[in-house]
């Protein structure tokens, strides 16, 4: 299962939204706890492609964030891309290129912007997908004390 913060969820979505018509992409960080992984820190990253179908994140930034990851004690906990134009699930090129059988990868739908969809999938070593539970967990308000 894989846990993200509302807070993380809508740095995504917004970030997706503002990318429109192109493809935009990041990293996740975050903490393993047996099978599950609790995200703690989402980066946004450049599609260097500016493209409406294919993604390629700049190298550049791929490193700093795992160095920030490192320093911060998370783990590389996956990925994540937008369409904008089509279903949330994972394109033929996507499972090609899944390159680290050990992280989620997450695609988040655009197509009705009013109602977007993030789904989350694994890729073993044969391209097998399969669907991942997301949950997203809303902070309670903190109330101050009197």
């Amino acid at each position: 299962m894989l846990y993200i913060f509302e807070k993380d969820y809508l740095k995504i979505l917004e970030y997706c939204k503002n990318y429109i018509p192109y493809e935009a992409c990041g990293l996740a960080g975050g903490i393993k706890n047996g099978e599950d992984w609790y995200i703690k820190k989402i980066y946004l990253l450049t599609n260097i492609e500016s493209s409406t179908i294919h993604f390629t994140m700049d190298i550049r930034e791929q490193f700093a964030t795992v160095k920030d990851m490192r320093k911060n004690g998370l783990q590389m906990a996956g990925n994540f891309h937008s369409h904008p134009c089509a279903p949330a699930v994972l394109s033929e090129e996507d499972k090609r290129l899944a390159y680290d059988f050990n992280v989620s990868y997450m695609v988040l739908s655009l197509m009705d912007i009013m109602c977007p969809v993030l789904k989350a999938y694994k890729i073993d070593r044969e391209k097998n997908v399969t669907g991942e539970i997301i949950e997203i967990i809303k902070r309670k308000p903190a109330y101050k004390r009197l």
